[in-house]
């Protein structure tokens, strides 16, 4: 058998939000990720958040769950991720 070859992958400097929400665990899945954009539950740096918007890394995330707004600082970019390691892409801002 072949072995299999590593891949070497080079950090990601930018992610769509909705994917970065559900990476992270912010939010469980993407498909409620884009609903929580689409409804403007989340803004980034501000601003009103798309699905499709770039996130990079130092942006600000808020998220509002009912009455609960909570903000997030983006620390890290991955393309997947463990629990243990979803955890460090961000920190709660306040």
């Amino acid at each position: 058998m072949a072995a299999k070859k590593e891949e070497v992958r080079e950090p990601q400097s930018e992610m769509r939000l909705d994917k970065f929400l559900k990476v992270s665990r912010i939010i469980k899945r993407r498909s409620v990720a884009n609903d929580a954009c689409d409804s403007e539950h989340v803004s980034i740096n501000g601003r009103p958040g798309k699905p499709g918007a770039k996130v990079k890394v130092g942006d600000i995330l808020t998220v509002r769950f009912g009455a609960n707004e909570t903000k997030y600082e983006v620390l890290s970019l991955s393309e997947h991720a463990v629990k243990a390691q979803a955890a460090g892409m961000f920190r709660v801002v306040e």
